[in-house]
C-alpha cells in the first residue's frame, strides 16, 4: 500500500537544471488563476510578500502512483510538502508572509480534495491552462502524457519574484527553508 504523508527512503535527488535562473527580479504578469477557496488570484496584483510553493500533483490515497514516479528526481513528495506548510503557516505569517498558497496544473476540483483531506490553512491554486507555466516559463516535466511543474518555490513582492527555491529536496523540509530565508530577510545580522 502507498503512503502519501511521508517519504520513501532513497528518492533521487533533483539536480538544478538552470531552469529556473531567469526568475529571480521577474515582474509576473496578470493571470488569475482560480483558488480552492473560491476566489480568482492574480500573483502580480497581490501587496506584500507571496510564498508560492508549486509542485507536480498529489496523489488520491487508495489510487496508484504514475509508473515509475519514486524514480523521478524530485517528483515524490507533494503531501508531506504540503503538510509542511500547513505545519509552519502561522510561523510563515508571522514572518511577514501575507499570502501562502500552493500551485500545480490540476484543476481546482481536483485540488479542493487534498485541501479538504490535509486541512490546508491556505488556497491551493490552479495553473490547468498553464497560462502562468508558460508566461514566465516555469520548469515543467512531462509523465504519462500529463506536463507537470517541477517542485519550485517563489518568494513574491508587490508582484515581482524576490527569491526562488529550485530544486526543492528534501520536500517536506521546503517550509522550513522559507522560514529560515523569511527570518533571514527580517534580521539578517541574526544566525
Amino acid at each position: 500500500m502507498t503512503t502519501y504523508d511521508s517519504l520513501p527512503d532513497g528518492l533521487p535527488a533533483p539536480q538544478d537544471d538552470g531552469h529556473a535562473a531567469h526568475l529571480p527580479g521577474l515582474e509576473l504578469p496578470i493571470i488569475e488563476l482560480p483558488a480552492t477557496d473560491g476566489r480568482m488570484i492574480d500573483l502580480s496584483a497581490l501587496s506584500g510578500l507571496a510564498v508560492v510553493y508549486a509542485y507536480p500533483r498529489t496523489g488520491v490515497p487508495g489510487a496508484p502512483l504514475p509508473t515509475g514516479w519514486d524514480e523521478i528526481p524530485g517528483a515524490r513528495g507533494c503531501t508531506p510538502q504540503s503538510c509542511a506548510f500547513r505545519d509552519h503557516f502561522a510561523d510563515l505569517k508571522a514572518a511577514g508572509a501575507e499570502h501562502v498558497f500552493g500551485l500545480s496544473l490540476q484543476d481546482t476540483a481536483y485540488q479542493q480534495e487534498v485541501a479538504e483531506r490535509l486541512h490546508l490553512p491556505f488556497p491551493l491554486l490552479s495553473d490547468h491552462r498553464h497560462e502562468l507555466t508558460h508566461a514566465i516559463r516555469l520548469p515543467t516535466f512531462t509523465v504519462e502524457g500529463a506536463m507537470l511543474l517541477k517542485r519550485i518555490t517563489l518568494i513574491i513582492e508587490d508582484g515581482a519574484i524576490s527569491h526562488v527555491f529550485y530544486p526543492v529536496f528534501p520536500p517536506d523540509r521546503n517550509a522550513a527553508d522559507v522560514l529560515a530565508h523569511l527570518h533571514g530577510k527580517r534580521a539578517p545580522d541574526q544566525a
